[in-house]
């Protein structure tokens, strides 16, 4: 059955239309990855947008100390909540705890020792005071080397938060231009030799399927078509690769063409937006209110 969720959620991936998201998830059995590609072969969409609707609430932090450096994620139900100083204040704690303990995993994080128990009895706890269900998401645990060095940014006080290991000439200046650069492109890979094999090739079978749909390209000789289908290859992944990417302090000029300027080298970098990839419930208040006026 194809609902009503599933279409809006096709059409917000993809900016189609609502009766065109219908049939490309009517045509795919309401496989909505196959309805994306569908959509993108008719081009009636042009790509599925990188991430999900932001809408869970919260904050997130990157912090260093020495070679290490952390970042994680904690949701709470309402951005109210996430400006508590209470709420503030766990943050706090969970950070320093992820520094002392460095666990492998979050059933190791959840265990961590903390003055008031574990950091998960801190966070039941303060969800019992503060009110609302407080969770920590994710995290991530980033080691340098002594000639490597961080750049690490929060944009909007932790709505996005960077964390990335340089190498090269030590510049804070470019160090956060890097982190900033990641923040606000949010690319997914460093450079094209990180795409895996199978990503490439998916996308190779729908440019192929596009082509298809071309009249244009009806007859063309097939070295032509390779070449045309490997350059859409390349523009896809442009945006996708830090490297590719325009710099946002000059557009004119590519990251890798700032790096190199600079004698500097991104190594590795980990990105958390709040509240990606979850779906926030919707509540219809005009219902409730006849449900509890019949309860």
């Amino acid at each position: 059955m194809i609902t009503a969720s599933l279409v809006k959620e096709l059409r917000e991936k993809t900016g189609a239309g609502m009766m065109d998201c219908k049939k490309a998830l009517t045509e795919c059995d309401g496989n909505i990855e196959k309805a994306v590609d569908w959509l993108r072969e008719k081009g009636i969409a042009k790509a599925a947008k990188k991430s999900g609707r932001i809408a869970a609430e919260g904050l997130s932090r990157a912090a260093v100390e020495g070679n290490t450096g952390v970042i994680f994620e904690v949701n709470s139900e309402t951005d109210f909540v996430a400006k508590n100083d209470q709420f503030l204040a766990l943050l706090d704690t969970i950070q320093a705890a992820l520094f002392a303990n460095k666990p492998a995993d979050m059933e190791a994080a959840l265990a961590c020792p903390c003055e008031q128990g574990t950091l998960e009895e801190v966070i039941t706890n303060a969800t019992a005071t503060i009110g609302e269900k407080i969770t920590l998401r994710r995290f991530a645990i980033a080691e340098k080397a002594d000639d490597e060095f961080f750049g690490a940014y929060m944009h909007m006080g932790g709505k996005i938060s960077v964390l990335t290991v340089l190498k090269g000439n030590e510049d804070a200046t470019v160090a956060k231009n890097m982190a900033m650069q990641i923040a606000s492109m949010s690319p997914i890979y460093i450079n094209r030799d990180e795409i895996p094999a199978d990503v490439i090739e998916h996308e190779r079978g729908v440019q192929m399927n596009i082509m298809k749909e071309d009249p244009k390209m009806a007859g063309k000789p097939e070295q032509m078509l390779a070449k045309i289908i490997e350059g859409k290859i390349s523009k896809h992944f442009k945006d996708q690769c830090l490297m590719d990417q325009e710099f946002f302090l000059n557009p004119d000029q590519k990251v890798s063409q700032f790096l190199k300027e600079n004698n500097a080298e991104v190594r590795s970098f980990i990105r958390y937006a709040v509240g990606e990839g979850i779906e926030k419930r919707e509540e219809n208040f005009a219902e409730e209110v006849m449900s509890q006026i019949k309860g």
